[in-house]
């Protein structure tokens, strides 16, 4: 297996001093510990920007031309161009890395880049907002990938609710059969976007839900309440948000509270306790639970509607009992249940 380090630095024996001290620093190769702009290289030499481009230039011609004169560099190339044909003509970076370094030991993505610059065998995707660094072999391949990703992302979000619940990997794998794409290039295809994400309780979705990667603080709240089920005192929920790896910044239990009160999705249901509204919790004082509930299922015992409340609300046994004898509110019959006393 050839060393690429070495490869490269009997490459860069032909090329002038020049040529070979720009392309170093371009690339951050041959000890160079960064890549460099133009600008900068510029002014180490005290030359303009446009000249260190025209240099760079003529140091890629010449290193392409030696490159196609030397067999272990072209299988080098042919390695790379069949890794991204196999994976259905894109890899994300780390993939395409892990594959080509079978025939060159130490490729990293400096000596990479430069040879795609060189050759121009397959192309490199910088990364931005949309997707991580990548590289494809040609402009179909990248039009193909980009079009799954956008019919997927489509057609997750008309999809949220089952997602959600659950059902990603199984739409996943009905909308890559028809597509007629195999379950391994899809999975390529999602690798090299930023719309889709794990959050770490396991749920695959888009980036863009705040149920997958939750960018506010209110998001990282619904999102322990949702996984927990249970309702939680506001300093609990503070510590679930720190210890299980959500991100963003290190979350307050004052400032946890604040938002607790401010979003109808989160209901007061004990003293410092919040559940959410759509597992059931309902807002409230007692009294108006109480008198809900009665209204509801009609004359209840006392035991009866404590049992019911539990499943709403988090009141001791004696603050329920306590509203019961309210006689200008409640009143108990004969047989030992409450109603509601009619005006």
């Amino acid at each position: 297996m050839a060393s690429v380090q070495k490869l490269f630095r009997e490459l860069f024996e032909g090329l002038s001093p020049r040529q070979k001290e720009v392309l170093s620093g371009r690339f951050g190769v041959e000890g160079e510990k960064e890549s460099q702009t133009l600008a900068a290289i510029g002014d180490r030499y005290g030359v303009t920007r446009e000249r260190i481009r025209q240099i760079e230039a003529s140091g890629l011609s010449a290193l392409a031309g030696k490159m196609r004169a030397t067999p272990s560099c072209n299988e080098l190339v042919t390695t790379t161009q069949k890794a991204l044909r196999s994976a259905g003509g894109v890899l994300k970076q780390e993939g395409l890395l892990a594959r080509a370094r079978s025939t060159a030991e130490g490729l990293n993505d400096r000596y990479l880049e430069l040879m795609v610059r060189a050759t121009n065998a397959f192309s490199a995707y910088p990364e931005d907002k949309d997707f991580w660094t990548f590289y494809y072999l040609d402009r179909p391949s990248f039009k193909k990938a980009a079009e799954f990703i956008n019919g997927f992302s489509k057609s997750l979000r008309s999809n949220k609710a089952e997602i959600l619940n659950g059902a990603f990997d199984a739409h996943f794998g009905k909308f890559a059969r028809r597509e007629k794409v195999s379950p391994q290039l899809a999975k390529n295809y999602l690798a090299i976007s930023k719309k889709f994400h794990e959050n770490p309780y396991g749920d695959t979705g888009l980036a863009e839900w705040g149920e997958i990667k939750p960018k506010t603080i209110r998001d990282r709240i619904y999102l322990v309440l949702k996984k927990k089920k249970d309702p939680l005192h506001f300093e609990a929920i503070a510590k679930h948000i720190n210890t299980s790896g959500l991100g963003g910044r290190k979350a307050l239990a004052p400032t946890v509270h604040n938002e607790l009160i401010k979003d109808d999705r989160f209901v007061l249901v004990g003293r410092g306790i919040y559940g959410l509204a759509e597992h059931g919790y309902e807002a409230g004082t007692a009294r108006e639970v109480i008198r809900k509930v009665l209204k509801s299922h009609g004359p209840m015992t006392f035991d009866q509607v404590v049992a019911k409340i539990e499943t709403s609300r988090i009141f001791k046994p004696n603050t329920i009992l306590a509203n019961l004898q309210r006689k200008d509110l409640f009143e108990r019959l004969d047989n030992g249940s409450y109603r509601v006393r009619e005006a």
